[in-house]
């Protein structure tokens, strides 16, 4: 007897056909998007298809109603936290990534002192951006994966106000599929897919609040004033939109962000900050943040209080009590880099450019970053700087300390630098114009 086989599903839409409406320019209707990303997500839809599908959004764009449909099909494709039964509002800052972007590590603690909890869900990092779990993996016992119950534990009435951990495998999984795709085929500098993709995942979140650092420079996925302007007004439609109270800061990005990069290195720079002191870009721009974060939650305080929290020890309190909950030691020795090799000044003058993206790179060469997700990185890799633009400097000074477990990469980390320091003459118009930059500051522009 011939059992007759199961019929196939069949699909409201074919994927072919979306990928040409797309292509020749038309606007997806929400039953395509929805069918599309939930397809997408289930395995219906192709690798190859979606792919097409995104490198024709890249050429054809995407309207605001497009984006946001596209966002709230990413946030239905998983779990949505809830933080409502939280004691105290919530708030999150998203850093769209740099080099150097350690800021996530003393705002956290920073804000919670205020009475604003901070779910702060982090990501690794993936080329010359160095992530935030990679960072603090390099204190010892310190665990990123936590469990929904550890989470609100953290964040609540007894717990330190404030956690940074990893984002559950059900927040927004559609996004975890499209942004590995999106890195394989030169889709990654897509505006609607930058701007879903971070807040398909903020939020599902379930934060209150949130505030965008969105990086502009040389070491920017944005590298040009109006695209990240773009970017960050879409997001703050889309957070608004969602019910999330949304603001943006345009930051600078065309030079490292304090006086390190990597992972153990950064750490060590962080609790400087936490203690008082540390570089002044790296303490303003972290209360900048901050007091974008508690104005957001409902929760204002003034620029001299933040500051304060950071001097008396306040904020350290907190952040020793959420490493400690995570497994960390807070007072273990940070792992150093059993090789390190220095570049030298080769002239006197001004130190006019320290490139973002050759810092970032190097760094990444000496395996503090990652080409594929999957590659294991350094924790003692990294960068130090010992000079940043508009600093005078002499012939033979040290500029910057290459750190390694392997010295092999030292060689591929030089060339990675060339042409990626420049010095100028004390007097001329360039020394001037890097002198104004550093008074300026990295905050360029504020949105919502």
């Amino acid at each position: 007897m011939i059992v007759p086989a199961a019929p196939l599903a069949v699909e409201p839409f074919d994927a072919v056909d979306v990928i040409a409406a797309k292509r020749d320019g038309a606007t997806l209707t929400d039953a395509q998007i929805d069918w599309v990303v939930a397809a997408y997500t289930r395995g219906a839809v192709a690798e190859e298809q979606m792919s097409a599908l995104a490198m024709a959004i890249y050429l054809r764009g995407m309207s605001r109603a497009e984006i946001a449909r596209w966002t709230d099909a990413m946030i239905a494709s998983g779990e949505r936290m809830d933080f409502s039964g939280l004691p105290r509002p919530t708030a999150d800052k998203h850093s769209t990534g740099g080099v150097g972007d350690k800021i996530t590590l003393p705002l956290a603690p920073l804000v919670a002192v205020f009475g604003v909890s901070v779910p702060q869900l982090s990501g690794r990092g993936l080329g010359h951006t160095g992530g935030t779990l990679d960072k603090l993996e390099s204190i010892p016992g310190w665990r990123a994966d936590l469990t929904g119950e550890e989470i609100l534990a953290m964040l609540g009435a007894d717990g330190p106000g404030a956690v940074i951990c990893a984002a559950g495998a059900g927040l927004a999984p559609a996004d975890k599929r499209l942004y590995a795709l999106r890195d394989t085929t030169a889709t990654v500098s897509c505006v609607p897919l930058i701007a879903s993709s971070i807040m398909s995942k903020k939020i599902a979140e379930g934060t209150g609040a949130l505030v965008l650092d969105v990086k502009v420079g040389s070491g920017a996925f944005m590298k040009e004033l109006g695209q990240a302007r773009e970017l960050a007004s879409t997001m703050v439609t889309l957070g608004t939109d969602a019910g999330v109270t949304t603001r943006a800061l345009l930051t600078d990005m065309s030079t490292p962000l304090g006086r390190t990069a990597g992972n153990a290195l950064e750490v060590a720079e962080s609790l400087e900050v936490l203690a008082g002191g540390g570089p002044a870009d790296v303490v303003d721009l972290t209360v900048a943040l901050a007091l974008e974060m508690c104005a957001a939650a409902g929760r204002p305080v003034e620029e001299d209080q933040a500051r304060a929290a950071l001097a008396d020890g306040r904020a350290m309190d907190i952040w020793r009590d959420m490493i400690s909950r995570q497994g960390g030691d807070p007072d273990a020795p940070l792992p150093l880099a059993p090789e390190t090799e220095t570049v030298t000044a080769p002239a006197d003058g001004v130190l006019t450019t320290l490139d973002a993206l050759a810092v970032g790179v190097a760094a990444w060469r000496l395996g503090a970053g990652r080409a594929r997700k999957e590659d294991p990185v350094q924790a003692v890799a990294g960068v130090t700087m010992h000079a940043k633009p508009g600093d005078e400097v002499r012939a033979g000074q040290p500029l910057l300390t290459l750190h390694t477990a392997t010295p092999e990469r030292f060689t591929r980390a030089r060339e990675a630098l060339a042409g990626g320091i420049v010095i100028s003459q004390a007097r001329s118009q360039e020394a001037a114009d890097a002198v104004a930059r550093r008074e300026c500051g990295v905050i360029l522009e504020r949105i919502g």
